[in-house]
């Protein structure tokens, strides 16, 4: 017999603003023995973002989401405040896409009196790339992340390899700190020109995003002539193609080992590795990574 909880959940997409009414009902998906799947945006959904969603009700009883941006990450206030946020048009893609629940806490509900990060130590990963160039960011990234799974004690969460840098940071944070949650990292999800699905793309002027492309046209090019080419020649190849681009600014493009995020010095690693870039377009930055074959 089906129990009146889940009836109503087969109807109707739950959304909660407090954390501890969310609690509650995630304690009765529990004595009914449901795996949990979660997925935590910060809005501004894009198919990339509903590619998680589907991914985890393939694999879990109810999937769960939220919607939070968080203020802890963003080292450039100007950028936070210009952050898109389009909440109604985010819970009708939800609702449509199947999600169970949604979360939408308040700055307040998540942080209490302190808005601040706790300091994390990640075996170095964390001062790489999107380190170097943006200061606490991976503090406040796991802070947040590991208050929302303590809150929602998820058996499965979802992340876009497009923040292939986070990503790592995440399954770090799990090991570090003993968190009984699998982390799925899911394929980029792309324009049909190649760009990489991103909630700042709608920011973009339409100038900027018809030369958004070459971001990924670069990367690929890049992985092929990895190849037959060394190092200094694709680093060479990449400056330049941003240098005859007056529309976007490279702030950085590496080649570094997948779980050590450390450059490599040769092509020849038995690692894998992957291409990593971030691009400004004005004050909006877009990043993108792709993998590098190994060299034979």
């Amino acid at each position: 017999m089906v129990s009146l909880h889940t009836f109503y959940r087969l109807i109707f997409m739950q959304i909660f603003e407090n954390k501890n009414a969310l609690t509650d009902c995630i304690s009765l998906f529990k004595q009914e023995n449901k795996q949990i799947g979660f997925v935590p945006t910060m809005g501004a959904l894009h198919k990339g973002h509903l590619s998680l969603i589907e991914e985890s009700k393939k694999n879990n009883d109810i999937t769960i989401a939220s919607i939070f941006v968080n203020p802890t990450q963003f080292n450039n206030p100007e950028d936070l405040k210009k952050y898109p946020k389009t909440i109604e048009n985010d819970l009708n893609l939800l609702k449509n896409t199947g999600c169970d629940v949604v979360f939408i806490p308040s700055v307040k509900e998540m942080y209490i009196n302190n808005v601040a990060s706790k300091a994390y130590s990640f075996d170095g990963i964390e001062h790489q790339m999107e380190g170097k160039f943006r200061e606490g960011h991976f503090d406040g990234v796991a802070t947040i992340v590991q208050t929302f799974f303590e809150i929602v004690t998820p058996n499965n969460a979802y992340f876009g390899e497009k923040d292939f840098q986070q990503l790592q940071i995440v399954k770090k944070l799990v090991e570090k700190e003993n968190l009984p949650v699998n982390i799925i990292g899911c394929p980029i999800f792309r324009e049909k020109d190649g760009l990489a699905m991103s909630s700042r793309n709608m920011r973009l002027s339409e100038q900027q995003r018809n030369a958004a492309p070459l971001i990924y046209q670069v990367l690929k090019t890049s992985s092929l002539l990895s190849k037959t080419q060394n190092l200094v020649e694709i680093y060479t190849f990449v400056n330049k193609q941003f240098d005859k681009n007056e529309l976007l600014d490279l702030e950085y493009f590496t080649i570094a080992e997948e779980q050590s995020l450390q450059e490599v010095s040769s092509l020849k690693s038995t690692k894998k590795l992957r291409a990593f870039i971030a691009v400004n377009a004005g004050d909006i930055r877009l990043i993108d990574n792709i993998s590098i074959p190994k060299k034979e």
